[in-house]
């Protein structure tokens, strides 16, 4: 598939959904440009990683439109949207522990293929994506922990293991849903740089608590409340509303 032209990397048109009688996005639409850093802020249960998860397709909504690149995917299922050009890392890690570093990220690779995995197939029929995979853990300082399975390293490790697989997929728009959550301030200060280096081609979209680090990556910032988008625009002038400060920084 090939995304249309578009100004937009995302549009979220009156997005809505709702579990029984508890809704948890309510009319949220959103304009990202490409490769704008955006910050999505909010109290918990504010909707964000909802939110997240149905521009990813992990969720459907129950009204409104989702675009990419201009074009509606709505209806389309994650992997579909991935060929669009969407990688997202999760809040709660989600990496094959048994499996090693490279393993995992060539596994994530191997969803980009026009031909689905064969389980029959040796790995060593994938050698391109296992090289790449490689690449990509180099590029996040873990190249030397490449043959080691994930449940060796630490969990500061682990998150930047989740990072290189949503990287190697050299996605178009990134999600990144508490990239630093539970980390140390070195570990904190590592995945900080990773993420202030990826290159403008892609835009990055990120649910993040600690307000010190992700203000220093973001732009724009969204603040969600209830579902509903209270502020939305440039980061300074967000930080600086008053409904910011009485819903989320408890000014």
């Amino acid at each position: 598939m090939t995304p249309q032209t578009s100004e937009h990397a995302l549009e979220v048109i009156d997005l809505k959904k709702a579990f029984g009688g508890l809704v948890v996005t309510q009319s949220v639409s959103l304009a990202i440009r490409h490769g704008e850093r955006r910050l999505i802020i909010g109290p918990n249960g504010a909707g964000k990683t909802t939110l997240f998860n149905q521009i990813s397709g992990d969720m459907r909504p129950n009204s409104g439109q989702i675009k990419l690149f201009g074009t509606d995917v709505t209806q389309l299922a994650p992997y579909k949207r991935a060929h669009f050009g969407l990688s997202r890392t999760y809040q709660i890690i989600t990496l094959f522990s048994g499996d090693t570093l490279e393993h995992n990220v060539t596994l994530g690779l191997l969803g980009l293929r026009p031909s689905r995995w064969q389980m029959w197939r040796p790995m060593s029929f994938y050698g391109d994506l296992a090289t790449e995979a490689r690449r990509t853990l180099d590029a996040v300082g873990l190249l030397h922990l490449a043959e080691h399975p994930v449940s060796d390293i630490a969990y500061g490790e682990k998150r930047r293991v989740e990072l290189a697989m949503a990287l190697a997929q050299k996605p178009r728009l990134l999600l990144l849903d508490e990239p630093l959550a539970g980390l140390s301030n070195t570990e904190r200060a590592q995945v900080k740089a990773l993420i202030a280096s990826i290159p403008r081609e892609t835009t990055v979209i990120m649910i993040e608590h600690d307000m010190d680090t992700a203000l220093d990556l973001a732009e724009t910032v969204t603040l969600l409340n209830y579902g509903r988008v209270i502020v939305d625009g440039d980061r300074d002038t967000v930080i600086a509303d008053e409904r910011t400060r009485e819903v989320y920084l408890g000014a």
